[in-house]
């Protein structure tokens, strides 16, 4: 994400005069989130940018070069970490590999090896050693508190072989066992879902809005705007409407497990 935006803010602000905490009340804001915005990991909502403006006396310069929404995350999985750290509630849903978060680490090298032009083995002990840092967050016994929501696809995809997978299953479920993250098996009966098209991350936090987080092929993005974050919500809602409970999602999961495990 370019920090452009946040770095003027900053200016701005300082050429005021104003501390973070000061603009924040000006513009009715927390000051974790101006500080967010200024270090370009946040997207001020068109509102914010308006309260902004009349609290720096910027005319409507901060509304009108408000960066778009949909714009691609330049460092997205490094964006995606530092919003997991600070996040007290997850909502995750994926369609093809298990969430980063849960991830083993002899599975997060086997979909990280999985590019074109093929990774270097160093470039790829890097990038593993980076994707379990996001497991870090589960290490806290309460905070954050993590949903998945997996497309059975997730569960028949055979990533690194039958051990692989037999042994990511058994992470998830001693997680799942120990009451430390929900997980919910949408099934391919369910046929079409509101959530088909890709992955979807929504985070919560303590004292700035909600947002959400998709990811694409070589692409991520965080959406910051009220409105869609809704949207994404409810979506995310629907799907898990049509999910296994969470009983009959462990029992799938142990069964697939086990599954794997025969076939060594």
């Amino acid at each position: 994400m370019s920090n452009i935006y946040g770095e003027w803010l900053k200016a701005q602000r300082e050429a005021a005069g104003l501390t973070q905490q000061q603009l924040a009340e000006a513009a009715v804001m927390t000051r974790s989130h101006i500080a967010h915005i200024e270090a370009g990991r946040r997207i001020p909502s068109r509102e914010d940018a308006r309260r902004l403006d009349q609290a720096l006396n910027t005319g409507n310069v901060l509304s009108s070069f408000l960066p778009r929404e949909d714009v691609a995350v330049a460092d997205y999985f490094e964006s995606a970490l530092q919003l997991e750290q600070q996040a007290t509630f997850i909502r995750e849903f994926a369609l093809t590999f298990f969430p980063g978060i849960l991830q083993t680490e002899a599975y997060a090298r086997a979909t990280l090896s999985a590019t074109f032009p093929p990774r270097g083995e160093e470039e790829c002990d890097r990038l593993v050693v980076t994707r379990l840092k996001r497991a870090e967050a589960l290490k806290d016994p309460v905070t954050p508190t993590v949903w998945a929501l997996l497309d059975e696809a997730v569960l028949r995809r055979v990533v690194g072989g039958p051990k692989v997978m037999a042994d990511q299953i058994t992470h998830v479920l001693r997680l799942v066992e120990s009451g430390r993250v929900r997980v919910h098996v949408l099934p391919y009966e369910a046929g079409a879902h509101q959530l088909h098209q890709g992955m979807l991350s929504l985070m919560w936090f303590e004292d700035q809005p909600p947002l959400a987080y998709t990811e694409g092929v070589g692409v991520g993005k965080v959406h910051d705007s009220p409105a869609l974050v809704t949207r994404l919500e409810a979506a995310y809602a629907l799907a898990l409407s049509d999910a296994l409970p969470l009983r009959d999602s462990t029992t799938l999961l142990r069964a697939t497990a086990k599954d794997y495990g025969d076939l060594e």
